[in-house]
């Protein structure tokens, strides 16, 4: 089995690109459920965030899999596989184990370090295990997934500074209106997204907070959370998003609404009946909330991903990115050394049952041959016989797994099956498979494969 995972994130595509990929919580399940029921793929987890959408499958082959997988998204996106192939990026065996570890870690993020993702990793995985398409392999790898990030945020100080897009986005909205003290602010949606940036809010000592969510009692509960902490909130109707935003300073969306929660007539209104104080909004939903119409209304600003991604994208993370990456790299080679020695496993027992039916065999035709031997020297040789073969097959197998756990070590394994004439069946090996094999490791070959095939995909059209 090939543990694959194909992706579009702010690394390898603008805000609009990310736009069309972009999968809501609502339609995980269904991605999920289409993914299996292509006929490559065994496994499957989707990890959507607001700018990443990437697809981890365990696959019957390479390219088997990376058609089904790049088929699901496009037909998503309304696209065809062409049209998002210089987006994609793809990872194949150990480089998609390393690519995941370094996204829990942070390391992959618009801002370096955001703690945010562990949570949206372990949502991630919650899904697929609800919807049952987490096996084996990417159970294994998504719960090794979040330890590395939990060690990474623990042992280094990636994630001093706390900060994520949020901040980010509300840090340039306090120099825009010269301070959030004392202002109010609309926070349009109640996720995980809302409730941080709500506490990022009350962190910077607004004045009141207006939650307006799809769902009421989830708008009422997070205000009803605010308000125990000492800030001024209360919920709000969507229905009411003009008011609001006329009598706000402040308007953070993220929603995950497929559409525009915000347009420009709302905002154009809201402005007819405030005074003359600028508009901040910031846009932290992918697909975006808010109409790229309103930015061009006077008196109003608007921050999104897109305009955050230009100011980070340069951004280091320094020293302790380095630290972090060094956990990453210490975290990866552990856990395919440790996939490659239980490759083994199956062939080292296929030997010491073959062993033990030889002797068996043999013990049973010596007592056909002598059958007036002594109970107990028969008892003695038959011990014997044993200690014989287990110190004979003791250092071969202690030896083949060790050597299993480098580079290439599973070729021992491969040997013991010829020499011993093992049932390759019976010692079938369900581990994930090294890049060391011929087939694409990582992002460059794969992808440049993935354009090859959607290049030849349209000229058979």
């Amino acid at each position: 089995m090939n543990l694959l995972t194909v992706g579009i994130s702010h690394h390898s595509a603008p805000v609009r690109a990310l736009e069309r990929v972009a999968i809501s919580a609502d339609e995980v399940t269904k991605i999920l459920d289409e993914l299996l029921r292509r006929e490559h793929v065994c496994e499957a987890l989707v990890l959507s965030t607001c700018n990443r959408v990437e697809v981890y499958v365990v696959a019957e082959t390479f390219h088997g899999g990376l058609d089904d997988v790049t088929s699901v998204l496009a037909r998503h996106a309304g696209a065809e596989v062409a049209e998002l192939a210089d987006h994609l990026y793809v990872f194949y065996a150990g480089a998609a184990v390393e690519h995941l570890f370094s996204v829990s870690a942070g390391l992959d993020s618009m801002v370096v370090g955001e703690a945010q993702i562990l949570g949206q990793l372990r949502q991630a995985y919650g899904t697929a295990d609800e919807a049952g398409t987490v096996g084996k392999t990417l159970h294994e790898l998504a719960q090794q997934a979040l330890r590395v990030g939990k060690r990474v945020h623990t042992e280094t100080g990636i994630d001093g500074e706390g900060a994520s897009v949020v901040s980010e986005a509300l840090a340039d909205a306090e120099i825009a209106l010269n301070g959030l003290a004392g202002r109010s602010a609309l926070v349009i949606g109640a996720g995980s997204m809302g409730g941080l940036a709500a506490a990022q809010l009350k962190r910077a000592g607004i004045g009141e907070v207006v939650i307006a969510n799809r769902t009421a009692a989830n708008g009422a509960r997070l205000a009803e959370s605010l308000r125990a902490d000492g800030v001024v909130a209360r919920a709000a109707d969507l229905a009411d998003l003009c008011s609001a935003i006329a009598a706000a300073d402040l308007v953070v969306t993220c929603t995950g609404a497929v559409g525009a929660v915000v347009t420009e007539d709302v905002v154009a209104a809201a402005l007819t009946v405030r005074d003359d104080r600028p508009l901040l909004c910031c846009d932290l939903g992918l697909p975006r909330d808010i109409a790229a119409e309103v930015a061009d209304l006077p008196g109003v600003t608007v921050v999104d991903l897109e305009s955050l991604q230009q100011r980070l994208w340069d951004k280091q993370g320094g020293t302790e990115s380095e630290r972090a990456a060094q956990v990453v790299a210490e975290e990866v080679r552990n856990y395919l050394a440790a996939q490659r020695s239980a490759e083994v496993t199956p062939t080292v027992t296929a030997l010491r049952k073959r062993a033990a039916e030889v002797v068996d065999s043999e013990l049973l035709r010596l007592d056909s041959r002598l059958p007036e031997l002594d109970g107990d020297v028969r008892d003695e040789l038959t011990r014997t016989v044993r200690r014989v073969v287990d110190k004979l097959l003791h250092t071969p197998t202690v030896r083949v797994k060790q050597l299993a756990s480098t580079p290439g070590g599973v070729g021992y394994a491969d040997a013991l099956r010829e020499l011993f004439e093992l049932d390759p069946q019976a010692t079938a090996v369900l581990g994930i498979p090294q890049a060391d094999d011929g087939l694409p490791g990582g992002a460059t070959v794969a992808q440049a494969r993935l354009r090859d095939r959607a290049g030849q995909d349209g000229e058979d059209r």
